[in-house]
């Protein structure tokens, strides 16, 4: 019995050591391995543990893929329902939402997703993106920041901050 309850944790908490290892390495990774490294980080956030969650997930994306936002927001829905824990599920929503032009609710899932993973940098980046919409620049680019400080590689962002440093920072005489 306590193999069996003991497998699942034992799972969880090597899952969560990868991620910091993978995570202190895409800080310091050249561009190549940076490529990589978000690759494994991207499979890992994407496993809740759960078949039917993962198919949900999936569902959900490749309806986005395929532009049947309010598809992906019925698929996206169920998975936030029956997996609140699951902050990917949050994110992808997120997605589904900012799609369809309901930036409210993308703010309150990205809000929630980082909540639940911090470390997720295409979360913040959405976050800063949805703010420099709204014209707050200064917050949008401390999001842009933090997402870089994260992932020092990640093309948009570095694009996000080279646009808006100008208007933040302002210019060099």
């Amino acid at each position: 019995m306590i193999v069996l309850f003991s497998a699942p944790v034992t799972a969880q908490t090597a899952d969560i050591q990868d991620e910091a290892v993978l995570l202190r390495q895409l800080a310091e990774a050249d561009p190549a391995e940076a490529k990589r490294l978000d690759r494994q980080l991207q499979a890992l956030w994407r496993k809740s543990g759960s078949a039917s969650m993962d198919l949900l997930l999936k569902r959900g994306r490749d309806a986005l893929e395929l532009e049947y936002i309010n598809i992906a927001i019925g698929h996206l829905t169920a998975l936030t329902d029956h997996a609140p824990d699951f902050a990917e599920g949050w994110h992808a929503r997120a997605s589904a939402y900012f799609a369809a032009n309901l930036f409210g609710p993308a703010m309150a899932d990205l809000e929630r997703a980082l909540a639940l993973n911090p470390n997720n940098y295409n979360a913040i980046y959405g976050l800063g993106t949805i703010l420099e919409m709204f014209g707050d620049e200064a917050r949008a680019y401390e999001a842009y920041s933090r997402a870089q400080a994260i992932h020092p590689h990640h093309e948009d962002v570095s694009a996000a901050l080279e646009r808006l440093k100008p208007r933040v920072e302002g210019e060099e005489l």
